[in-house]
């Protein structure tokens, strides 16, 4: 679906409002891949037309959460390639003169609606059958613009400094449609879409007039994104038309939502918060409010475990395979195999995924990986972790799981389970602890396999099952019922500290 006479170039064009949605970094995803794919170029364009809505550190923000992902772009404000500038803010000018040109062509408008006037036209006009008005081809002519003003009207306001926006003339009666790559034509009526602002009173371009005009002159070849963007098609099919860059339109691709865990809506923060996950790459701390947002990179997930589980929610490659590399999926990856479905979102079996990788991840690696996640007091201990890490790798679904995993071979527990010792508790198993304590401190050599075979021998002396005193040994060496083997966590801690932590078990039974 892509020529090869095609210079394949894409791009990103996220807000710099807050935290990088799991959605938007899908949609970086797709496009990094079918940009690697076509030995194309992958654009990242910053869109911070709207003032307004302007959070200070976000956009650093996103360069650090692409960064994690592996996923850099090629041409950006920290790497300009021939078209810059790749902030918005800064292209100003360049919106203006296409603004301009639309307006002589008759294709656009001044309109010098105030507030209260935009106002006071919604409610005019409210009925059951159009209970949201809308500034469109039939309200227009009852609104202050230079379609309804005369000549000498409009040059005094514009002179006098009137405040003004230009919106785009919506032609009446005219079906236009595009040639999606995932969902095939789609086609839109004009008579239902509204006259949009191109350009706003403070100067600044609307999403629709900028992303027009950027594609066109930053050579787009291909524009993927939300489908929520859908509606906004024909006002940018529409542009492309009256400014006579038909031929150079992208090719484009409306991707379905990821969606919440049941299936109904589109996935949100408030979804996370409510059910316990992340829905950002990495943590986000609002500047205004400091309310803090737990990203997936924070918690402990991977990010080639992340990047793989994104990869698959509205994609697959048709052969079941589940686990990929970077460089697998951009040799797999083929836009015409994304879903028009939108994805329900798997925490479950995101988690999958990341234990997943935990396991592939070479000694050395995980050390490091693990390491943000041990408390740093124990920072020193990476004699003992090396040892550990082997024994609990496969407890590991997230790299957060790591202090739960191994705290005991590094402190004391700080209180035991008794409880689950005391319902079976006896005098002939507190005889056989004070001989087990006994037994450990004559022996001269301390491992796993002679710390068993001690352990059997006393079992023996005392003629008491094996099972009935392992659970308990467990527990007074760790203080309840889970970790790796006994008798490797015995030989971890040193004869020491499983002598004196037997001991303090046996004064709290």
């Amino acid at each position: 679906m892509c020529s090869m006479n095609t210079q394949v170039r894409v791009r990103f064009a996220p807000s710099p409002t807050g935290g990088l949605h799991i959605g938007g970094v899908r949609t970086v995803l797709f496009n990094y891949l079918f940009a690697k794919k076509h030995k194309g170029t992958f654009v990242l364009r910053i869109e911070d037309t709207d003032q307004s809505r302007f959070v200070a550190g976000a956009e650093e923000y996103i360069f650090q959460c692409l960064a994690w992902c592996g996923l850099n772009p090629d041409e950006s404000v920290l790497k300009p390639g021939e078209y810059a500038p790749y902030r918005q803010s800064e292209r100003k000018a360049i919106y203006w003169q296409y603004a301009q040109q639309l307006i002589a062509q008759g294709h656009a408008y001044y309109a010098f609606d105030t507030p209260e006037e935009l106002e006071k036209m919604r409610e005019q006009h409210k009925s059951e059958q159009n209970p949201t008005p809308q500034y469109n081809h039939s309200l227009r002519k009852h609104m202050r613009n230079s379609l309804t003003m005369s000549e000498q009207e409009v040059a005094a306001a514009l002179t006098n400094n009137t405040p003004f926006v230009i919106r785009l003339k919506v032609p009446e009666n005219r079906l236009l449609s595009l040639q999606d790559m995932i969902r095939g034509e789609v086609t839109f009526d004009t008579n239902l879409v509204d006259d949009k602002v191109l350009l706003k009173a403070d100067g600044m371009p609307t999403y629709h007039l900028a992303v027009v005009v950027d594609d066109y002159l930053m050579k787009i070849s291909h524009a993927f994104r939300g489908e929520e963007w859908l509606p906004s098609a024909p006002i940018h099919l529409l542009l492309w038309e009256y400014l006579g860059w038909q031929d150079a339109m992208p090719q484009w691709a409306h991707l379905p939502l990821i969606l919440k865990p049941d299936g109904h809506g589109k996935l949100s923060k408030r979804d996370g918060d409510r059910l316990g996950f992340p829905v950002f790459a990495m943590n986000w701390e609002d500047p205004k409010t400091k309310e803090l947002n737990k990203g997936f990179k924070e918690i402990g997930f991977l990010p080639e475990a992340f990047i793989n589980m994104l990869a698959l929610l509205g994609w697959n490659d048709g052969s079941g395979q589940e686990l990929f590399s970077l460089d697998e999926l951009i040799q797999q990856f083929d836009i015409s195999r994304v879903h028009k479905g939108g994805a329900k979102f798997d925490y479950e079996k995101a988690k999958w995924f990341n234990h997943q990788y935990i396991q592939k991840l070479e000694h050395s690696a995980l050390l490091e990986a693990v390491s943000p996640f041990v408390p740093s007091a124990f920072h020193g201990e990476t004699k003992l972790m090396e040892r550990v890490l082997p024994l609990i790798k496969d407890r590991l679904t997230l790299l957060s799981d790591i202090w739960e995993q191994s705290h005991f071979f590094f402190t004391n527990p700080e209180k035991i389970d008794t409880e689950a010792i005391q319902s079976k508790w006896d005098e002939a198993k507190k005889a056989f602890y004070v001989s087990l304590i006994n037994a450990f401190e004559q022996m001269s050599t301390w491992n796993e396999a002679a710390i068993e075979a001690t352990f059997n021998d006393v079992v023996a002396n005392h003629a008491i099952k094996k099972g009935e005193v392992m659970l308990p040994f467990r527990i007074m060496l760790v203080g309840g019922k889970f970790g790796p083997g006994v008798f490797a966590i015995a030989d971890l801690i040193t004869k020491e500290n499983c002598i004196k932590r037997i001991q303090n078990a046996l004064q709290q039974l």
